[in-house]
């Protein structure tokens, strides 16, 4: 049960007003390119280390991770034609065949076209979907904090009335 309730509380902290607007909209943008990085490679371990490793809303970057693994399948088309062009373009072809040589480079997998075109796809995507998002992370999150603090089960989450009652709220 308790599992429940940090997951609950967890998403509940994203709209309380802890983090920024600037926090919520690079976490959503950080969660797309995860989440469009196909994750049986080392970029994706790598991708999640600098999410886990930024101050930015974890909240978010789950949700969007979880919308765009969803929408990543649909568009794997795209990031194959993509990372095609970007792995057989002649004027990088020495530059991979270095990258290769390279220890942990096999297990990366960027010579796959679908993890290649993700990855830069998502690269691509990853400021626009922070401009874009940053706007509607400003107007709406204060607006959906209000509404959710108007629920006794919020405030729990969110510790207030606990912390109230055992004294270490002033």
């Amino acid at each position: 049960m308790s599992y429940w309730l940090r997951s609950l509380r967890f998403l509940a902290s994203a709209f309380s007003g802890v983090s920024s607007p600037r926090q919520l909209a690079l976490g959503f943008s950080m969660g797309m390119v995860i989440g469009l990085v196909p994750k049986d490679n080392l970029i994706a371990l790598m991708l999640l280390f600098i999410l886990a490793s930024s101050k930015v809303n974890l909240c978010s970057a789950s949700l969007a991770t979880l919308l765009f693994s969803w929408l990543g399948v649909l568009l794997d088309p795209l990031s194959h034609l993509l990372g095609r062009n970007v792995l057989c373009a002649p004027a990088l072809q020495e530059f991979w065949k270095s990258v290769y040589q390279l220890p942990l480079a096999p297990w990366t997998d960027f010579n796959n076209t679908v993890v290649m075109g993700s990855l830069v796809l998502g690269l691509c995507l990853f400021y626009p979907a922070y401009r874009f998002t940053r706007p509607l992370f400003e107007k709406y999150t204060p607006i959906v904090a209000e509404r959710l603090q108007k629920y006794w089960i919020v405030k729990i989450l969110w510790g207030t009335e606990v912390g109230a009652v055992v004294g270490e709220v002033s």
